[in-house]
């Protein structure tokens, strides 16, 4: 199968939570330029109309929506409003996300933990819920959740960031048994610390202990965004055909020892 097949995604739909910046914008992007309509949804609506405009403007088709994914009625009137405007919903990339302050487990806040499990692990479960009830109707589609390098290993400090990630592995595993033999493949990716608003963000917030982390990526960078929304799409396509219930790794080697 050559590459233009591979990833010619004209007349599929594809829905993005986070869609607004990093790594769910570089996502966007990408499968609008091979040729999927696009439902960007994001809690900072403003921010996923601009992205939405700029793609329209390119002659892609795009939709912006503001959805907090850890409120399900929110998650099934975002995935109700993708369905009227493009007629389906081919593909999802379960890609919202965010980090509590860093804090050793006896020092953390109850609040933080609730909000970070709220958002990163029920926040998929939502999505894929009614995704899934969509798909299950078609007989098809294609899942893809965003855990990260903390759902495979330990990092002192992101208690409840560490535990989301775990979790969301463990759902995607669950989910893709469960539906595999309905024609729908679900798995997940694990990037590493990756250049993005939200990591910047942390730095910000931690430096010294954020340096600490990305001295020790072995390939001495951080990731870009557009380097996993490249793994996303080969995931969605023919090509991972064979690809079911897996945690994809792409942390510039730091989960290797």
């Amino acid at each position: 199968m050559d590459t233009a097949t591979l990833y010619n995604f004209s007349g599929k739909t594809v829905f993005i939570t986070g869609a607004a910046s990093g790594i769910g914008l570089a996502t966007a992007q990408a499968f609008a330029a091979s040729g999927a309509a696009v439902a960007l949804a994001d809690m900072n609506l403003a921010a996923a109309e601009k992205a939405a405009k700029e793609l329209t403007a390119a002659g892609r088709k795009a939709l912006a929506l503001q959805c907090d994914v850890a409120d399900e009625n929110a998650v099934a009137e975002a995935v109700a409003q993708v369905q009227k405007e493009f007629g389906g919903l081919d593909m999802a990339y379960n890609n919202a996300g965010i980090h509590a302050p860093v804090a050793e487990v006896a020092d953390a806040e109850g609040a933080d933990f609730d909000r970070v499990l709220a958002v990163n692990l029920k926040g998929i479960w939502n999505c894929m819920k009614h995704e899934l009830r969509v798909m299950r109707k078609a007989g098809a589609g294609v899942i893809i959740n965003c855990s990260s390098q903390s759902g495979i290993v330990g990092t002192a400090g992101l208690g409840a960031y560490t535990a989301s990630k775990h979790g969301v592995i463990g759902l995607t595993k669950v989910a893709a048994l469960e539906n595999a033999a309905r024609g729908i493949r679900i798995n997940c990716i694990c990037p590493g610390t990756s250049d993005t608003p939200m990591v910047a963000d942390a730095i910000a917030r931690a430096p010294e202990h954020m340096k600490a982390l990305i001295d020790t990526i072995p390939v001495k960078r951080l990731g870009r965004a557009e380097e996993i929304a490249s793994l996303v799409l080969w995931l969605c396509s023919p090509g991972a055909g064979f690809v079911i219930g897996q945690a994809i790794v792409a942390d510039g080697g730091f989960c290797v020892p």
